[in-house]
């Protein structure tokens, strides 16, 4: 059987994984951007969405939860843009 995760750990987890995908090495040199460290962004940013995007619908959690839960969409897509879509 699993363990449950509670709202604030799966909150800590998620902000970790959008971190390690900003610390993610990339050469800025490259003229294209390299297969496996999109692949390692988007699947570090698509686990950090799918630890919280349960809790705005969840009874237990208060506002102050689910307004720290919208933040972290935020910075997901603050993430995303910043490190995939670079001109």
């Amino acid at each position: 059987m699993t363990k449950l995760i509670t709202n604030q750990e799966r909150i800590l987890k998620a902000k970790d994984l959008i971190q390690q995908a900003r610390e993610l090495p990339f050469d800025p040199k490259a003229v294209f951007m390299d297969i496996g460290y999109v692949a390692k962004v988007k699947d570090l940013l698509r686990q950090a969405k799918d630890l919280v995007k349960f809790i705005p619908f969840s009874p237990s959690a208060d506002s102050e939860t689910k307004q720290i839960t919208k933040d972290i969409f935020k910075q997901i897509e603050e993430a995303e843009k910043d490190l995939l879509h670079r001109s």
